[in-house]
Parts: C-alpha cells; sequence; structure tokens
C-alpha cells in the first residue's frame, strides 16, 4: 500500500513561521480567561513592586543615609554655603543639649542648628547617634517597608506562577483532548500515509511545547516587557540625560538580538529535524530488532545511527557557538552599561546634580533591565519549539481525511439480511486501482468465501464491509441500503472481524475479550472461552483471565492471540462475521483449533471469510476467486473444482491438497 511521509516534515528550512497560528490558540485560552485575567494583574502587580524596590533604595540613601539636596530642600528652601550639613532641631531638648557641647562644628541659625556631614565623625557615638535618631527611625521604616514589598512580591510570584501553570496544564490538557478526539475521528487512510511516532508525538512532545509557551514566553511576554517599559519611564523621570547615556546601547542589543534570532531560527529548525530523525531510527531499531539481529545488521545500522547522530552533534554545535557569542556579548553591554552610569552619574553626583540615591537606583534599574535580556536566547528558542510544533498540531487538526456522514436523522439497520457488492472499485491512491467492478450477494445465514493470490484484493474487499474506506465506485449495500446513508453505529456494533494479525491491547485476557461487549454474567464468559478453545490457555496462565498480556500480546503465540480475537468476536454475539486470513500464520495443531472456533462462530451467523488456505473454505455456500482485482470465478468447491479453471489450479498446487475427483 503506498505512503507518503512528507505530509509532516520536521520543518521548512526556508518557510518562515506563520504566527498567526498562536492566534488559533485563543480558543483554546477562551474558557480559561479568568484564569489568565488573574495571571496578568498579578504580573502588574509584580512589576510595580520590582519598580518599587530601587525607588526606596534611593529614599533610604537621600533622605537618611546621605540627606543632601532632598534633606535640604525638605528643612530650608535653599542649601547653605559649605556642602551637605545636617539640621538639628533646638525644640527638642536633649538635641539641644548634645548640640551645645559642640559649639566650633554646630553654627545656630534662626532657632535651628546645624552641622556639615563632613563635621559628623568628630562627634561621640552617644551624641551621633541621638542628633540622627530623626534619619535612623526613618531608616528603620525604609527597611521594613522593603521587607514588606519583598514578602509580598515573593508571595505574588507564587501565585503568578500558580495560576499560569494551572492555565498552562488547563489549556494542554483541553488540546490533548481535541487531538485525540479529532485522530480518532479520522478515516484510515490518514494513518495509512502518517507515521504513527510522528502522530504521537503531536499529542506528546509537541503539546509539551506549547505548553512551554503558556508558561514560559506568555510570562516573557507580560512580565518581562512590561518591567522593560517600567524600568525606561522611571529612569527617564529620575534624570532623563542620565537615562539617554545609559540607552546609547539599547541599538547595539538590538542589532545583536536580531542578528541572534535569524542565527538561531535555522539552527534551532535543523536540531528538530535531527532530533526527529534519531528518534524515528531509535523506534524503528526497537521494533525491527529481531530482523536485525536475525539478518546480522548491527553494524550496517550502527553506522547509519552513528553518521545521522553525528549531524545532530554538528548541528548543536553550531547552536552553541551562536549562543557563546550572544551570551557574553548581552554580558558586556549590560557591564558598558553601568559604566556609563558610573562616569556619567558620578560626575553629576560630584556636581551635585544628582543624588547619590539616584546613582545607586540607576545602577539597580540597570541590572534589571539587561536580565531579560540575558533570557532571550531560552524564550526565542521556546518560541521557535512553540511555533513550530503549533504549525504541526493545526496541521493534524486541519485534515479533514475522514468519510462523509450521514445526516443526523438517517435511520438505521435493523437486523442484516444481505450484503452486497454493486459494481464496486476502489483504489488507495488515485490512478491505482485495487478492487475493479466486484459485484456479489451475500443472504443471511451463508457463508461466502473470497480466494485468490496475494495481492488479488481480498483485504481490501472485506475492509470496505465495516466501512473503514468508501469505494471510489459503485456501493457497498446492507439489507439493499448504502452504507454511506448508515450511522456507522447502525451496522458496526452488528458485526464483528478476525483479522489476520489480530490486534491485542495491553492489558488483561478479560479486559480484551469482554470490554465493550454486552455485560456477561460468569456463564456467559465461561461459554465464550469454551466456544473459542480458550480454556487451556486459561487454566495455564497464572491469574487466569486476569492476567496481563504486554504490549500487543506479547506474552502469548499468534494462535493464542487468534483465539482471543475470536473469543472477542463471540462476546459481542455479532450477525455478521468477518475473517480475514485467520488461519494463515499458525501451527497445524492451533489451526485445529482455530478452525473448530470459527466453525462454532459461524453457525447461524452470516460470514464472509477471506482465506489463503483453500481447505478452510471447501464448506463455503459459495466461494469467489479473485485475481487482480476481479472476480473471474463463483461457485462452490465441488463447481469451481469441475471449471477445472483458477481455483483448480490454485487448489492443485496447495501443499497437501487432495487430488481432484477422477484422478
Amino acid at each position: 500500500m503506498p505512503t507518503d511521509y512528507g505530509d509532516f516534515e520536521e520543518a521548512r528550512l526556508g518557510k518562515a513561521y506563520d504566527f498567526s497560528l498562536l492566534g488559533r490558540l485563543g480558543p483554546l485560552a477562551r474558557p480559561h480567561r479568568r484564569l489568565l485575567a488573574g495571571s496578568v494583574a498579578l504580573v502588574l502587580l509584580i512589576t510595580l513592586l520590582d519598580l518599587a524596590l530601587p525607588l526606596l533604595t534611593k529614599i533610604a540613601i537621600d533622605r537618611y543615609i546621605v540627606p543632601g539636596r532632598e534633606a535640604a530642600a525638605r528643612n530650608r528652601p535653599e542649601e547653605p554655603a559649605g556642602g551637605r550639613r545636617l539640621v538639628i532641631d533646638l525644640a527638642d531638648p536633649a538635641a539641644a543639649a548634645a548640640a551645645a557641647k559642640y559649639p566650633e562644628l554646630i553654627a545656630v541659625r534662626e532657632g535651628a542648628a546645624e552641622i556639615a556631614y563632613a563635621d559628623l565623625p568628630q562627634l561621640e557615638p552617644a551624641d551621633l547617634a541621638l542628633l540622627r535618631g530623626g534619619d535612623l527611625a526613618g531608616l528603620m521604616g525604609v527597611t521594613l517597608l522593603f521587607v514588606l514589598m519583598s514578602a509580598a512580591g515573593f508571595a505574588l510570584n507564587f501565585a503568578q506562577a500558580l495560576v499560569m501553570e494551572a492555565t498552562g496544564q488547563r489549556i494542554m490538557h483541553d488540546l490533548r483532548l481535541q487531538l485525540f478526539a479529532h485522530v480518532q475521528d479520522l478515516a484510515l487512510e490518514f494513518f495509512t500515509r502518517h507515521p504513527v511516532g510522528r502522530l504521537v508525538t503531536r499529542l506528546t512532545s509537541d503539546v509539551q511545547n506549547m505548553y512551554e509557551l503558556f508558561t514560559s514566553f506568555v510570562s516573557f511576554l507580560f512580565k518581562d516587557l512590561v518591567l522593560l517599559a517600567g524600568i525606561a519611564a522611571v529612569m527617564l523621570v529620575l534624570n532623563w540625560r542620565l537615562a539617554l547615556v545609559t540607552f546609547a546601547v539599547i541599538p547595539v542589543v538590538v542589532a545583536a538580538s536580531i542578528l541572534f534570532s535569524r542565527r538561531a531560527r535555522d539552527i534551532f529548525r535543523i536540531l528538530r529535524v535531527q532530533v526527529a530523525e534519531i528518534n524515528s531510527r531509535f523506534a524503528e531499531t526497537i521494533g525491527g530488532m529481531r530482523v536485525i539481529q536475525l539478518f546480522g545488521r548491527e553494524a550496517d545500522n550502527h553506522r547509519r545511527f552513528a553518521a545521522l547522530n553525528h549531524e545532530n552533534y554538528l548541528a548543536g554545535m553550531r547552536q552553541i557557538r551562536v549562543l557563546a557569542v550572544f551570551m557574553p556579548l548581552i554580558e558586556v553591554l549590560a557591564v558598558l552599561s553601568l559604566a556609563l552610569i558610573i562616569w556619567y552619574g558620578g560626575e553629576r553626583v560630584l556636581e551635585q546634580s544628582l543624588s547619590l540615591g539616584a546613582l545607586v537606583a540607576f545602577t539597580a534599574y540597570i541590572r534589571m533591565f539587561f536580565r531579560p535580556l540575558r533570557d532571550l536566547a531560552e524564550k526565542y528558542n521556546i518560541l521557535q519549539n512553540a511555533m513550530a510544533s503549533a504549525e504541526r498540531i493545526f496541521q493534524v487538526l486541519d485534515n479533514r481525511t475522514r468519510l462523509p456522514r450521514p445526516p443526523a436523522e438517517a435511520a438505521g439497520l435493523g437486523e442484516i439480511q444481505s450484503l452486497g457488492f454493486d459494481r464496486v472499485d476502489f483504489a488507495y491512491v488515485a490512478g491505482e486501482t485495487v478492487l475493479r467492478s466486484v459485484s456479489f450477494e451475500l443472504i443471511r445465514g451463508q457463508t461466502l468465501a473470497v480466494v485468490g493470490p496475494t495481492g488479488a484484493g481480498k483485504s481490501s474487499l472485506i475492509n470496505l464491509v465495516p466501512r473503514l474506506y468508501d469505494p471510489t465506485a459503485g456501493a457497498v449495500l446492507l439489507n439493499g441500503r448504502d452504507l454511506r446513508t448508515l450511522p456507522a453505529a447502525a451496522f458496526r456494533d452488528k458485526l464483528a472481524m478476525v483479522m489476520q494479525e489480530p490486534l491485542l491491547f495491553s492489558g488483561t485476557i478479560r479486559r480484551n475479550i469482554f470490554e465493550g461487549a454486552p455485560a456477561a454474567d460468569p456463564d456467559r464468559v465461561a461459554a465464550v472461552i469454551a466456544a473459542a478453545n480458550l480454556e487451556r490457555l486459561v487454566a495455564r496462565l497464572p491469574q487466569g483471565l486476569d492476567t496481563e498480556l504486554g504490549e500487543g500480546g506479547s506474552l502469548v503465540s499468534s494462535g493464542e492471540r487468534q483465539l482471543i480475537a475470536i473469543a472477542r468476536a463471540f462476546a459481542r454475539n455479532p450477525q455478521l462475521i468477518l475473517f480475514d486470513e485467520a488461519t494463515s500464520a499458525i501451527d497445524s495443531q492451533t489451526e485445529r483449533l482455530v478452525q473448530e472456533a470459527l466453525s462454532r462462530l459461524m453457525q447461524q451467523r452470516t460470514a464472509l471469510v477471506v482465506a489463503h488456505r483453500l481447505s478452510t473454505v471447501r464448506h463455503a455456500d459459495r466461494i469467489l476467486v479473485m485475481n487482480r482485482g476481479r472476480i473471474i470465478e463463483s461457485g462452490s468447491h465441488p463447481e469451481l473444482m469441475a471449471l477445472k479453471g483458477f481455483y483448480y489450479r490454485l487448489h492443485q498446487i496447495e501443499p497437501g491438497a487432495a487430488p481432484a475427483p477422477g484422478e
């Protein structure tokens, strides 16, 4: 069956991502908009607190530690000549007594005393503490406020992280459910054209990348960008000249970021392609380990993997080189900005046109300013991964490879009286027809067998009956009605299919047989097990029906898996039985058990049997002989043998075939 693995390439290196894909996440986020709004509100509060902390430092320095221009302006209209001075309130008897001890240092003017800050070290410690008691009290208040705001910042950061993580988890929960429901609703044609590993990746790592987008990148947008804007605004208010000097390095930062993003985009994409190929090679190797070891392909497989791994290593080194340039460059620019602040701001402090507290606040703000820029590489990587994942996720969600549905008011089916094919053509790929003008009718209670060489179209024919595919021409009829006009539930719960390679799910034998079937009491369970010839297997296993089978039923043989599949059909009590090469890959002893179970299952039921071994269909009411997608012969076994045509020749070359009558 032709396949096409090109629809979900991990990246198209020449194609820029469509950022409108992010807008399509809106419907997923809409049910959680209150949480998102709460997270944004918390981010704004956190940003205000972050911006306020350096201002508290400025207040502590300028008002209480080294009060200069601000203190003077607060106490006197003009600062006296001779430098910064401490103003002493003589209305306080203790302060007046302490000031009287230093007449040569403290000058009394207009009911107040002043002392130069340069002379404060000459005072006794007790007197210094007394005279600066107001500053110490103010400093204690600022310190307490600083601690409270820091604690509030911790609480708000915790709450914001909790809300954002919860929002991201809920959105990803909804996205996984939407993807899972959508994939289950797609037609089998979709799964024959796309590798299972990549589809699983959509539900796992790609969804996880989207989670990282919500929790990390969205936080960057709302928190870091608001913080950058807030820092710039506060710096301009504090001293616009010093702010402009500081911003002189911003064009260099922007240019470096743009250059980094262009170089990193292609490297990130290449790495994703390499990682996907490595994962695919691992999965292929593990799945085909038996064949690899049987044919001694370990060395060749290792060489191919080593080459792929080396390509991934080279791409990783390219990423490291880009990061190794970008990250130190941002650090250098941050240090350069700090140097400009110290140089230009220091001069302004010496000229007394800028307070020392403002200079310290500037240094704190510039460190905060470059912190988000240092995270740019990580955030950009998250964005790139999220964009690639969004592209691939929406490729799946936009896929409409599903069989047309009948109108909601379509009537049910009732008991199955007949199954018919009316001039049916079918092709998996346009232009490569598998079935050509196939017509027949199967009446209730009859057994119809389909035989022919490999590639004749037998399995394709049987796959049309449960409407796993639609014919490209003609119609499949149940009770004379086209399957395309019937709800799937109207007929699928009335039939059972035993496939050539029966699929068992991880879990117990009981779950594989009875899950989805009508509730069964112990007597019904025992009857199903006996009818399917499973008694010996169930008795041999330590937990009986509750024995775990492992992935794909790996703990039992292929014949035993076939018997479990037959038991599953018994449990559904179907009206129509479909068999697809049910005995083609088992030993003769197990074949006998399977044949007995099949005979019981077909009693008083309608059956369509695809068989490779002609010995299994001798007693069918009618046999269709197919070759190259057409029905070339039809009749019972004796009738077809009497024709001495294609069926006769197939019978003659079958190993162990009995001689034809008269020979």
